[in-house]
């Protein structure tokens, strides 16, 4: 393993009347060494600070090198080489931003944490944000938030791990190819317009100090490749962090967010696509919709007979909304119960205490206001169930559609690695009742929670992780979706529950009525 950046000790001959080599000349003579004959480049924003701290530390310490595709890197050199040196490996999600402080040496965890994106207040999703872009401003406002909250994000690390923030050296940045337009300040506008072609998918390593992100400004900042306006480099990281690319047999991983990700393969080949099936799962749809977190409905339970309800919130407090694996649960007992019809209404005759009527509807009371977190009913409605449906049909059409185009079937998959917040929580089981994942034994599905930052972890500390990540984007064939008629056929055939096709489904009770 060689991490984004090391320390190599160094003891270099004092310069005398005999040896009159620069400082450093002779700094890089003796990391060159180091490096099997691979002299460091140093950047010339770096020479002064290098020079000067390779002579007060008596030309004994540490040389700070980053390793970059383009080579060594010269940036900095420490008294003390005992010292560690420490990353930060981040997701840059649409909704939140997670990250973690590593020694790169060991890879130990020294922090982690995580914030709201502050690009919320331009719009709660990429689209909204890409077209306020678009207006006077727009791109510098949405690009300054996320600098900030990257910021935030980093002094909170620092803070929590005993450093300052100028003591983190490296930054792996894993996120959609939108956040990391807006990340890198540049424009979006074409992500959204057919060809759907991104002003980059692979941006090379830059140092820190020229996006103005409090860490050392030396620190190089490393964004994991994409492939296409819809494929970025948090999928790229979760197929490296899952390892789909590296086994013979052939799998799939799933990350559910605001978009569902899909790619199958194994070494050989891998083909991906993406689509608009997250939102309603995630709160982007459903109106007591959340995220993952505090208060959030995970799984819930329905008695088929009595219609008696159980639920569990993350973090064991009242309800205050539900989640994406709590809405499937719930939607899954509704329809065993046969509280919802397989085509996903209401049934309020079959328990008519749990329904209320309201200004949108007739809605599911999953609490009532008493037992709730904020005295506000948690409600489910018609609309949210629409969503839904939508959603699961969404899910399955964008499988089905990717297996087909190379000929296999469910039942070749070897693993199914279900990513994210929703893989964190979800029941595999009952996402198969709803019809929105295959008819497979359960031991097939594998959850491995965050890929993204897995993969930008995996970055930060094993230059094989990199070079890896560079050799998927030319190894992946992308299906766009989004003139994809196939997909279209599939996804109205998908609106049912389980789904059309009953045979699709042989572990799912129908109900024809």
């Amino acid at each position: 393993m060689q991490p984004l950046v090391e320390l190599y000790e160094i003891r270099a001959e004092q310069p005398s009347l005999n040896d009159n080599t620069g400082d450093l000349d002779r700094l890089r003579r003796v990391v060159a060494e180091q490096l099997s004959g691979r002299e460091p480049v140093v950047p010339y924003g770096c020479l002064a600070r290098v020079a000067k701290t390779f002579r007060h530390a008596g030309f004994v310490g540490g040389a700070v090198v980053n390793n970059l595709p383009s080579g060594p890197e010269l940036v900095d050199f420490v008294a003390n080489p005992a010292q560690p040196l420490v990353g930060m490996a981040l997701d840059l999600g649409t909704t939140h931003l997670e990250a973690v402080l590593l020694e790169m040496a060991s890879g130990r965890r020294l922090a982690e944490a995580n914030c709201e994106n502050g690009q919320i207040e331009f719009g709660a999703d990429v689209l909204s944000r890409i077209h306020y872009g678009a207006e006077p401003g727009g791109l510098a406002a949405l690009h300054s938030a996320i600098i900030s909250s990257v910021n935030d994000l980093a002094a909170e690390l620092a803070g929590r791990a005993g450093l300052g923030d100028g003591e983190i050296r490296a930054l792996t940045v894993s996120g959609n190819t939108a956040m990391v337009h807006f990340f890198l300040n540049l424009d979006p506008y074409h992500l959204i317009r057919e060809p759907y072609i991104p002003m980059v998918n692979m941006p090379d390593p830059f140092p820190a100090g020229e996006l103005g992100l409090a860490v050392d400004p030396g620190a190089p900042v490393w964004v994991m490749p994409g492939i296409g306006s819809y494929f970025g480099g948090d999928l790229v990281a979760g197929v490296v962090a899952s390892g789909l690319g590296r086994g013979g047999q052939v799998s799939m991983l799933i990350d559910v967010g605001t978009n569902a990700e899909v790619i199958v393969g194994n070494n050989e080949w891998l083909i991906a696509c993406a689509g608009a099936a997250g939102p309603a799962l995630e709160g982007g749809v459903a109106r007591m919709g959340m995220r993952a977190g505090p208060g959030a409905v995970e799984h819930v339970e329905i008695d088929p007979e009595s219609g008696a309800l159980t639920y569990q919130t993350i973090g064991g407090g009242r309800p205050k909304g539900i989640c994406g694996s709590g809405i499937i649960d719930l939607v899954a007992g509704l329809y065993l119960g046969r509280f919802i019809d397989l085509r996903g209404k209401f049934r309020p005759d079959r328990l008519p205490d749990r329904f209320v009527e309201t200004e949108e509807g007739l809605a599911f009371v999953l609490a009532d206001a008493a037992e709730s977190a904020d005295s506000r009913p948690v409600l489910f409605g018609q609309v949210d169930l629409d969503a839904v449906m939508r959603s699961k049909a969404a899910m399955y059409s964008i499988l089905t559609t990717l297996v087909n185009q190379v000929g296999i079937g469910f039942d070749e998959l070897e693993h199914i690695y279900v990513a994210g917040a929703f893989g964190g929580h979800i029941s595999p089981r009952q996402a198969i009742i709803l019809g929105m994942l295959p008819d497979l034994p359960l031991e097939v599905f594998t959850s491995i929670g965050n890929s993204s930052l897995a993969g930008a972890e995996l970055a930060l500390l094993d230059e094989e992780a990199r070079r890896e990540c560079r050799e998927l984007v030319k190894k992946i064939t992308y299906l766009e979706l989004n003139v994809n008629q196939e997909f279209m056929i599939r996804f109205s055939g998908s609106r049912f529950i389980p789904h059309t096709d009953h045979t699709l489904f042989p572990s799912v009770p129908f109900f024809n009525d």
